[in-house]
């Protein structure tokens, strides 16, 4: 599937943003934190991603060897995407493709990461 742009929210809507990615092939992550929230995600540069609305209404958690900010709406608590650099240093964002409009993740494959060993 070539990249679209897409347009995502957290569940209130407060937290909105756009981005271009192709949600045909999904990460599901193991660690504490991505197996309790269920997210399917995609990795995008920060090129590819754009918040529209709700930037004061993000909270950021960060946890263990701190490598990513797992962002969360502070109204509805959805975690809509998070943010950390890539191995060469640049920005990337983590997108939950669960909250992206239109997208039915059931079609989507599924690469398994072991985020436990981190």
């Amino acid at each position: 599937m070539e990249a679209t742009k897409q347009s995502g929210s957290c569940h209130c809507r407060k937290v909105t943003f756009e981005t271009t990615l192709a949600p045909d092939k999904v990460m599901s992550c193991n660690c504490s934190i991505c197996n309790r929230v269920g997210a399917l995600r995609v990795f995008v540069p920060a090129t590819q991603f754009k918040l529209l609305t709700g930037a004061d209404s993000l909270t950021d958690y960060q946890f263990g060897k701190q490598h990513l900010h797992h962002t969360f709406c502070k109204v509805c608590g959805v975690h809509a995407f998070a943010s950390g650099n890539a191995k060469d240093g640049s920005l990337m964002y983590a997108v939950n493709t669960r909250c992206l409009e239109g997208v039915d993740v059931t079609k989507a494959e599924v690469t398994h990461f072991d985020g436990r060993k981190l």
